[in-house]
């Protein structure tokens, strides 16, 4: 009966977790029966099997906000607050998602696709900023206003990746002043509906070379259009 209790006495502390509790013995009155200590390599091959899943599962994140963005731009946080994280959040259209993930983990989303043109803003502390619409300035609106309003000019977009091409901080002027569909659509409307002379004034001027690109640009959402 003493060693039956004596089991169950030890059974009860393992459920109970006791990882170096000691153990009352009824039959050796004076005596205590010390439990076996949980191992930490046990203990530690469960956090990394943790960290490491959370680790896969944000790596698949990115993949899957890279896979229908326009645009993917790095945004220096540090110093900021989750209050203010949250803030900028708000702000963003719901077209434009604000994830922060470390720089490995977004240099092994991107490895092998063409937003490999990220590599040089893979330092630092960034956030990242996913543009699911062709409307990049109005995109990139809100965190300039967000950036204003707190005085962060510290904390200026890293660079971006746009049809492939990587953009410097110094290079955003492009991106932040592109024409929006409405606007290649009124210019491209305008010139077609001017007096045929002036037409030919126009295609001889330098301009041709604008109105080429425009109308690529035009033929090339309309394309997009068709297979969406």
């Amino acid at each position: 009966m003493a060693m039956a209790t004596l089991a169950a006495s030890i059974a009860n502390a393992g459920t109970l977790g006791a990882s170096a509790s000691e153990i009352w013995s009824p039959c050796c009155s004076r005596k205590r029966i010390q439990a076996a200590p949980m191992r930490r390599g046990s203990l530690l091959r469960v956090e990394m099997a943790i960290s490491r899943r959370k680790k896969e599962e944000t790596v698949e994140k990115v993949k899957q906000q890279l896979e229908t963005s326009y645009l993917v731009a790095g945004v220096k946080y540090k110093g900021l607050t989750v209050q203010q994280m949250q803030n900028l959040r708000r702000s963003l259209p719901e077209s434009t998602k604000l994830i922060v993930a470390k720089n490995t983990l977004v240099g092994k989303a991107i490895e092998g696709t063409k937003w490999e043109a990220l590599k040089p803003c893979l330092k630092g502390m960034n956030a990242w900023l996913f543009v699911h619409t062709e409307e990049i300035p109005s995109a990139l609106k809100p965190y300039r206003a967000f950036q204003k309003e707190l005085k962060l000019e510290d904390n200026d977009f890293t660079g971006a990746v746009f049809e492939g091409k990587f953009y410097a901080p110094e290079e955003f002027k492009q991106l932040e002043t592109m024409p929006t569909r409405a606007d290649v659509y009124a210019k491209l409307l305008g010139v077609l509906k001017s007096p045929s002379s002036k037409v030919v004034g126009v295609l001889q001027a330098p301009a041709r070379k604008l109105l080429l690109t425009l109308k690529a640009y035009v033929q090339k959402l309309e394309e997009e259009e068709s297979k969406s």
